[in-house]
């Protein structure tokens, strides 16, 4: 451990990721967004902001032979993203790009899985930071539009497209996947009984042609309050969380 990076624990220990110790650092929104993916050995599966590699690698720790690829604006932070790829003994392409001009073999590439988690907030309302790292975490410069852009178009025929993001966006969301990808099932995450969702996964497939689906909201957290200590995370979320299991969305 150097005095600026930390070496945090995820999947209950089955994978390690060096962070900066200040900065953007990855919490519970990669560890489901991974879980939710419905990938299978052998798949490709393509990152957009893929920060020190959280999403990608936990979803590599869940299903080996996983062919990853990354992209990543900060340099400082793809250098993290290949580091923990490397200590992990999972096999990743990490390039440093701003996604909406991505190297050209990833644009002539399409995957079987694309996942994001895109900036929550618009950095012309204020969502602004001291550090660039948590800056661009929280704000960026892309707009969401262009996300999704790049997400469409690299995902492959019957290849599934999986977001997390604030619910106050899940508008521009589906406004974006309509009439270019189905089967769109959009899955409200609430941190308590009783409290509205403000988070929600979507998931679409190229091709689908399934019904519309909003799920239940799955809720993270049991009881109205915090009244110990210690986490009190849903059992389906701690299955999530400690022991690397999957999350169908939807189910």
């Amino acid at each position: 451990m150097t005095d600026d990076l930390t070496r945090d624990a995820f999947l209950g220990g089955q994978l390690h990721l060096w962070q900066p110790r200040s900065g953007y650092r990855a919490g519970l929104d990669p560890v489901l967004l991974a879980a939710a993916v419905p990938a299978v050995s052998g798949q490709s599966l393509l990152d957009l902001g893929c920060g020190a590699g959280a999403a990608m690698l936990c979803a590599a720790t869940r299903v080996p032979g996983l062919m990853c690829t990354g992209i990543e604006l900060q340099d400082s932070y793809a250098a993290l993203a290949r580091r923990n790829a490397a200590e992990a003994g999972i096999t990743a392409q990490i390039h440093t790009a701003d996604l909406r001009d991505l190297p050209l073999d990833i644009r002539q590439t399409q995957y079987d899985h694309v996942i994001m988690n895109p900036p929550y907030f618009e950095r012309h309302r204020g969502a602004t930071s001291s550090d660039p790292g948590r800056d661009t975490g929280r704000g960026g410069t892309t707009p969401l539009a262009d996300w999704l852009e790049t997400g469409i178009r690299r995902t492959a025929p019957r290849g599934t497209l999986t977001i997390i993001q604030h619910t106050a966006r899940l508008h521009e969301i589906l406004a974006m996947l309509y009439g270019r990808l189905g089967s769109v099932i959009v899955q409200p995450l609430t941190p308590r009984p009783g409290r509205a969702p403000n988070l929600v996964m979507v998931q679409a497939k190229l091709g689908g042609r399934a019904a519309f689906q909003l799920a239940q909201p799955l809720i993270l957290h049991v009881g109205a309050i915090h009244n110990h200590d210690g986490d009190d995370y849903t059992l389906a979320i701690r299955a999530v969380l400690r022991h690397g299991e999957k999350l169908p969305l939807g189910g």
